[in-house]
């Protein structure tokens, strides 16, 4: 499987964005999906994922709230709408495939190693 992200802008603080990640090929409901982000300076963090059949969620604490993941099987995407945008959501946001025992883990589900099939990445910008 081959996933794209897309959807990125640049928003005012208190501003919504919904970014898509786009699978190519027929096994996408196979994976789990997660996304991340990394911000200029820093190591590529955790923010959401969810399981192959969308009944199973989990976020960044500090993000859940603000944050939905949800997915389209029937589309190939994995949507993350992001709402009430602060200064510092600003980074690259990122998605990947993963394994789906690995969600089963707490700390598993947020280690970039765990994940493939990463695509390039979408920048979002939150200006104060």
């Amino acid at each position: 499987v081959q996933l794209q992200a897309s959807g990125g802008g640049s928003v005012q603080t208190g501003g919504s964005l919904r970014l898509s990640c786009t699978a190519s090929g027929r096994t996408f409901s196979n994976y789990a999906v997660g996304w991340f982000r990394q911000a200029p300076g820093q190591e590529r963090s955790f923010v959401a994922v969810i399981n192959q059949l969308g009944g199973v969620t989990d976020y960044e604490g500090a993000l859940k709230g603000r944050f939905t993941i949800s997915r389209d099987n029937a589309a190939n995407t994995v949507y993350l709408q992001m709402n009430n945008l602060k200064p510092e959501d600003t980074a690259v946001y990122y998605c990947a495939a993963t394994n789906p025992g690995t969600i089963a883990s707490w700390r598993a589900r947020r280690t970039t190693s765990n994940y493939f099939s990463w695509g390039q990445g979408t920048q979002v910008t939150v200006s104060s």
